[in-house]
C-alpha cells in the first residue's frame, strides 16, 4: 500500500467549490455574498454553493492559510472581506497549471482517437 506525503497532499486536485473559491478572489477582494455571485457569474450558474458550504471552505482556507480576513474601510455595516494569501496565489497557480497539463493530455488523446 502507498503512503501519503505531505508533497502529494499538497499536490491533490482542488474540490471544484474550493477552486471557484480562489477563482473568485485572484483579482480582488470579495465579501461572503459577493464570493457567491462571482462564482455564479464564473460558472454562468452551474456552480451554487450555498452559504454553509462557502463559509465552511472559507473557515478551512483561512486555518490553512491560503486566504485572510480583513475589515472593509468603506463599508459601515463591517462585513469581513477575503483576499488571497501569497500561499493562497502559489496554490492558485499550481491547479490552474495542473489543470492545463490535464487538458493538454486529454486533447492529444482524443486527437490521436479521432477518425
Amino acid at each position: 500500500m502507498r503512503h501519503v506525503t505531505d508533497k502529494h497532499i499538497e499536490s491533490l486536485p482542488l474540490s471544484e467549490p474550493v477552486l471557484m473559491i480562489l477563482l473568485g478572489l485572484a483579482d480582488q477582494p470579495r465579501h461572503g455574498y459577493a464570493i457567491l455571485q462571482e462564482i455564479d457569474k464564473m460558472s454562468q450558474g452551474r456552480v451554487q454553493l450555498s452559504t454553509g458550504t462557502l463559509y465552511g471552505a472559507l473557515h478551512r482556507l483561512l486555518e490553512d492559510g491560503w486566504i485572510e480576513r480583513f475589515s472593509e474601510n468603506d463599508n459601515s455595516r463591517g462585513k469581513q472581506a477575503y483576499r488571497l494569501t501569497q500561499l493562497g496565489h502559489r496554490k492558485l497557480q499550481h491547479e490552474v497549471h495542473r489543470l492545463k497539463h490535464l487538458t493538454r493530455l486529454a486533447s492529444t488523446r482524443v486527437a490521436r482517437g479521432a477518425v
